[in-house]
């Protein structure tokens, strides 16, 4: 790592929910938390920022004794090697205060004296499951972090990044495109594409241990799922030839609803199959 690169000090932040799909931005800090040393730093409180109606409190069973676990966000502190400690920031997205939210999560990143706040996020996309799959970056002054163009609604890490910047962070946004086609599982591939864009960030070779092998698995499912259904097979050819010939990420296509359906109730019956006929 450069010296110059040594002095900067990096915050990471998913936030589960609108943000995340197929759960890609969140499961790369579970990633970093499963892999390397880490602890818990902090935490920001629930009841002035959740809807217990839409992110409800779950009851699991701890040591024998059942406890109530409410929706917070939590800040851990990682180890990646002797040089390199980064800090990271991961809850649900929460449905209130989110400008008081926001300053509560700089203030922390400020006590921790970082630089750097990359926030991470994850989204259905025309894009093909045989080829990289697309990241997409922006600065917290830029218009979005999807496209340049884009006029709509907002998620809290876009929030979160925009206010990183006005209070003088280095902030910059990763999104990485899911296949709309596959529904709602999760998607190991995006999360690797997501930390091997976060290493090159940062300046280190962040150990994926078994994700190479589960993206495989993952592309495999999605081969055989393709093959079960001409209509979606002949929609990820057209993508595939987008993407090789322009890199765009938005297709439009006229069934691309109705494949989504059907691919979700293709899924379902491959994960719960039904009962032989006697």
């Amino acid at each position: 790592m450069s010296e110059s690169m040594s002095k900067r000090r990096f915050m990471i932040a998913a936030f589960g929910g609108w943000n995340d799909a197929c759960q890609a931005a969140t499961d790369t800090v579970r990633h970093l938390l499963d892999v390397y040393e880490s602890r818990e730093i902090g935490h920001i409180c629930c009841d002035s920022y959740y809807d217990y109606q839409s992110s409800r409190p779950m009851m699991c069973n701890v040591q024998g004794r059942k406890r109530i676990v409410w929706p917070e966000t939590t800040f851990y502190e990682v180890t990646i090697d002797e040089h390199t400690t980064v800090y990271v920031e991961m809850g649900p997205e929460p449905n209130f205060h989110w400008s008081d939210y926001c300053q509560r999560s700089l203030r922390f990143a400020d006590e921790c004296e970082v630089t750097d706040i990359i926030t991470l996020g994850a989204m259905f996309a025309d894009c093909a499951h045989t080829r990289a799959l697309p990241v997409s970056h922006s600065d917290g002054d830029d218009d979005d972090p999807e496209n340049d163009s884009y006029c709509g609604p907002v998620g809290i890490p876009t929030v979160l990044n925009y206010a990183a910047a006005e209070d003088g962070f280095e902030a910059r946004s990763l999104w990485v495109s899911i296949p709309q086609y596959l529904g709602g599982d999760d998607c190991p591939a995006g999360t690797m594409r997501l930390l091997e864009e976060l290493g090159s960030i940062i300046g280190v070779g962040f150990d994926e241990t078994d994700l190479a092998d589960r993206a495989e698995k993952w592309r495999r499912k999605a081969d055989m799922l393709i093959r079960c259904n001409d209509d979606l097979s002949d929609y990820v050819h057209h993508l595939e030839r987008m993407m090789d010939e322009s890199g765009e990420q938005d297709v439009p296509t006229p069934h691309a609803k109705q494949l989504v359906e059907e691919t979700e109730e293709f899924l379902r019956s491959f994960d719960h199959p039904a009962a032989p006929e006697e």
